[in-house]
Order: structure tokens, then sequence, then C-alpha cells
């Protein structure tokens, strides 16, 4: 790994281009979309920039990220192949890097229509007068629902015969309970009571 306090000059950074670059391979590889245009990641690649740009420590942990991926890459992180860049990212899941560009990818990546194009997502529905006469259920990318009318017996067929029912069940009074009869309820009561004198 890569810290800052060893290397003071990382305060000092600016992000480049090439810094751009690497993060939307990084997007690209943590959230593999192949039907996916460039565009949506670019944007959230560049909402993670302005972050860091608002932000020394946020500039220090995307710089201090960027650093020990080359390291971990042995040379530039985009020449990997995507197995490669996989396991890569992988040793560093647990960073402040890695959290920070995840957090900021998983709100981002997602909020933007040219995705939800691609994912078949129609957007918010309240601006149209909701779903319920829009077609609700025409998602073509789910099996067809199954339904099927009962067919079965009219009446209940009874599974358990000469069983009493616990309404006609005597059931003894607390006072009059055996003592050794366990208690497994966990429900305030008498037991209870006796529990709370014991321990004063």
């Amino acid at each position: 790994m890569v810290f800052p306090a060893k290397y003071p000059q990382l305060n000092d950074t600016a992000l480049t281009d090439e810094a751009r670059s690497v993060l939307i391979r990084v997007i690209r590889v943590a959230f593999p979309h192949p039907s996916f245009p460039d565009a949506p990641y670019e944007r959230t690649a560049d909402t993670i920039l302005a972050e860091a740009a608002n932000s020394t420590w946020f500039r220090v942990a995307i710089t201090q990220g960027l650093l020990t991926l080359a390291h971990f890459a042995g040379g530039d992180f985009r020449d990997l192949n995507d197995d490669d860049a996989t396991k890569v990212l992988r040793r560093i899941e647990s960073t402040e890097f890695f959290g920070f560009v995840r957090r900021t990818t998983v709100l981002n990546l997602y909020d933007n229509e040219d995705v939800w194009n691609v994912l078949g997502y129609e957007g918010p529905s309240v601006d149209k007068g909701g779903y319920i006469h829009r077609g609700f259920d025409d998602l073509d990318w789910l099996p067809a629902a199954r339904i099927e009318s009962y067919d079965g017996p009219e009446t209940l067929v009874e599974i358990a015969a000469n069983v009493p029912l616990a309404a006609n069940r005597p059931v003894a009074p607390a006072a009059q309970a055996s003592p050794a009869q366990r208690d497994t309820s966990n429900q305030p009561g008498r037991r209870d009571s006796e529990m709370a004198e014991v321990k004063k």
C-alpha cells in the first residue's frame, strides 16, 4: 500500500485525465454491464473526481488508490484483462479508495436515463399518472405468471380428527399448577413476580 504520510506530495496531487481514464476502467470492472454505453461510466468517474476535488481526504484516498492499483497491476491497470483486473480490485476492496468509488458509483451510475433504457426501466411513474393504466404488468423480461384455478374438493378436509379444540380443553388455574411443571412461557405472570421477590 502507498500511504500519504510516507509520500506528502500526495496532498498536492491534482487528478489528471489519466486518473479519470483509470477510474472509468475501475468502475467498468467493478460494475460490468457490456450493454451500457461509455457515457454513464464517464459521468460517474467525473462525479467521483468532483467529490475528490472538494475534499482533501478523498483526493488523497483517490491518489493513493490509483498508485496502489498501478503497483498491484505491475503497470497500467487499464492494460489488464477483466479477470486480472477483478483480482486486483478484490485485493483493495476494503480500502477507503474502493469504498468511496463503490458508494459513489452505486448512487450515480444507475441514476441515469441512458442506463434505464438499457435495463428496460421506464423511470418514475408519478409524473405519468402511475402504472395502473400504463401497463404495469408489461415486463417482458419476466417469465409469464402461472395462474391456475383450484380444482380440488369444495369442502375442507379434516386432517386430524378427535383433537379437542383449545377452547374446550379445561385449563388448570395458575395457583393449582404443579410445582414440578416447568413454565416455558416468556410472558410475564405469577412465576416472574416470584422470581422478582427472590431477587430482592
